[in-house]
């Protein structure tokens, strides 16, 4: 994992979810694919998916629970979590999660 993401475009408006307690922006790549990058406030939260994601840590830490799975796996800095298209996953924090979600 690089600590920076090179030549893209940023949406300057912040997508913000759950009261404020998620806060992202999306970034288009020069192959025209999107991610977002953001951060999750100490929260437990239920996002949904359209599309198959990969959720990138990059500070922090989290646990997870994937659509269907009765366990919880925590995941810190450096770590990824996929999550299936047309799903939902538990998250829940205790710090400030810094993140990268991979679409497609």
């Amino acid at each position: 994992m690089s600590a920076q993401i090179d030549q893209v475009s940023v949406v300057k408006k912040s997508n913000i979810y759950f009261d404020g307690k998620c806060v992202s922006h999306t970034i288009t790549l020069a192959d025209g694919s999107k991610k977002s990058v953001g951060v999750i406030f100490p929260s437990s939260l239920t996002f949904n998916t359209g599309a198959p994601e990969i959720m990138e840590i990059v500070g922090g830490v989290c646990k997870v629970r994937l659509d269907g799975a009765s366990e919880w796996q925590t995941y810190g800095a450096g770590q990824e979590f996929k999550v299936a298209g047309n799903s939902k996953f538990d998250i829940e924090t205790v710090e400030t999660l810094d993140y990268v979600c991979h679409f497609g």
